[in-house]
Formats: structure tokens, sequence, C-alpha cells
């Protein structure tokens, strides 16, 4: 699985340095290294909403406080 965190200006000051350290925390907890590939990019194009995270290019707008949730749902949800 592809996850796609958004680091441009705006997705970063909304939080995305936060998000990217609670997933990668998350995906080593579950031992998911070998199943979770966590990547960085600029721009996704939703920057009014926030921090945009694409999962198997489905973009999602995420909150550092969302992000345990989300991992729950989407990506735990998804294997």
């Amino acid at each position: 699985m592809r996850v796609t965190i958004c680091i441009g200006s705006a997705c970063h000051l909304k939080g995305s340095r936060e998000i990217i350290a609670q997933l990668q925390n998350l995906v080593r907890e579950k031992h998911l290294e070998e199943q979770v590939d966590l990547n960085g990019s600029f721009c996704s194009g939703n920057c009014v909403n926030g921090v945009c995270v694409t999962v198997d290019g489905q973009i999602y707008s995420l909150k550092p406080e969302d992000t345990k949730e989300f991992f729950d749902k989407e990506i735990l949800g998804r294997l």
C-alpha cells in the first residue's frame, strides 16, 4: 500500500511533519514496513483543507490529532 503525505508549504504549516512521524511510528509498531510504503510529495492540490494524505490514489485531509484514527481506519482497515 502506498501512502503519500504532502510536505508542501501549506501542509507543512498544518502539521505534515508531525503526521509523518506518527505514521512512521504506527507502521513500525505494527511491523508493517513491508506492506506500507510511506512517501512524501509536494503539493497535492488540496491546500485549503488539512494535510493531504493519499492512500492508493484516494486523497484525504488530515490533522495531526486525527492521525491514529486515520491509520486504524484507512490503513489497517485496508490490509
